[in-house]
């Protein structure tokens, strides 16, 4: 598998506009996706003397400003990791670019993405989408409907990461976990996770299954789930679902600089702050959530509370890196002493 030194792998500090005529712009890249006009990308907004934007951006955050979690991200890479110094094309196929706004969006199952993949749609369809909730669900997720960085060749990469606003969402991890089981191993539709992952679940952690459960794997309890993930066969054998894949490993945030870290948390905001700095937000609006059994802390506490300490501790540091990166509290629920 080809692999290269990734350049980027402190993050690009130089200031968009700084020096940019000098910069030799790679070979069928396009750096304004309208002829003749000079805009303002993303990256620029975001860093380049726009105070009162900035101010703005900073008030939407619910908690921390969008520059105060790319500091805290930054200083937990600086203390809790190892910069690897080689990143392969399978690592960056969960980066989705948009060429005509200057944007890499790292997409994060259960943390929106539907909705993301959406928007982009609309962003990047030249007019073909205009209205992200006409698009279906599964339409959003069809291998190709959308560029990912992996497809790019070794310089066009390196261009649009040090030149394309870069922006991630994250949720607390276990509220994401919890999220995941739910939807994919308690909703009768989920068959094919059913059989893929179900069926292995139970036959290696369910003392003597029934043969309908061994041929189904449709009543996956949450302790197996927990169990299967904490089992060190689980990750020897093939890599995690990216639905229960921890964040630092589908999207490398401490080797690719994310210039916006949003939170599920304060989806609304953030969205609208991203919008905003791709210049859209007048003509696109963030899909608000309808949803009325939303998994959040409440919920994830009821599943762990038939958990075992022993078990509640392995999963906290199977995901402990993600909740340190994106500066989430060890949950009250946790009996990990």
């Amino acid at each position: 598998m080809q692999t290269w030194k990734a350049d980027w792998s402190t993050g690009d500090r130089r200031l968009p506009g700084r020096g940019e005529s000098e910069r030799k712009t790679e070979p069928g890249v396009k750096t304004d996706s309208r002829p003749g006009k000079s805009r303002r990308s993303p990256l620029q907004t975001l860093y380049n003397g726009d105070q009162t934007q900035l101010e703005q951006l900073e008030l939407l955050a619910a908690q921390k400003s969008l520059h105060g979690r790319r500091e805290l991200l930054e200083q937990a890479c600086l203390s809790h990791t190892r910069k690897r110094q080689v990143l392969s094309p399978e690592d960056l196929k969960h980066l989705i670019v948009d060429d005509k706004h200057s944007l890499i969006y790292c997409y994060v199952p259960k943390v929106a993405c539907t909705n993301w993949k959406r928007v982009l749609m609309v962003l990047s369809s030249g007019g073909r989408y205009t209205d992200p909730l006409s698009i279906p669900a599964n339409e959003a997720h069809v291998a190709g409907n959308l560029r990912t960085l992996s497809e790019f060749s070794v310089p066009e990469i390196n261009q649009r990461l040090r030149s394309y606003l870069k922006f991630i969402f994250v949720r607390e991890p276990f509220e994401r976990l919890v999220s995941a089981y739910r939807n994919k191993f308690t909703r009768s539709y989920n068959t094919a996770f059913h059989k893929r992952y179900g069926t292995k679940i139970i036959r290696r952690h369910r003392p003597d299954p029934e043969p309908e459960a061994l041929e189904k794997g449709n009543d996956v309890s949450f302790l197996e789930f927990v169990q299967y993930l904490v089992d060190p066969r689980t990750q020897r054998e093939e890599p995690f679902n990216e639905h229960w894949e921890r964040v630092h490993a589908l999207c490398h945030p401490c080797l690719i600089h994310y210039d916006v870290v949003g939170k599920y948390e304060t989806l609304e905001p953030d969205a609208q702050a991203v919008l905003r700095l791709a210049g859209v937000e007048g003509t696109l609006q963030f899909p608000t959530s309808g949803k009325s059994t939303r998994t959040d802390g409440n919920m994830a506490a009821r599943f762990f509370k038939h958990i075992s300490p022993f078990y509640q501790k392995k999963l906290f540091n199977l995901y402990r890196m993600d909740f340190l990166l994106f500066n989430y509290s060890t949950p009250e629920y946790l009996r990990t002493r």
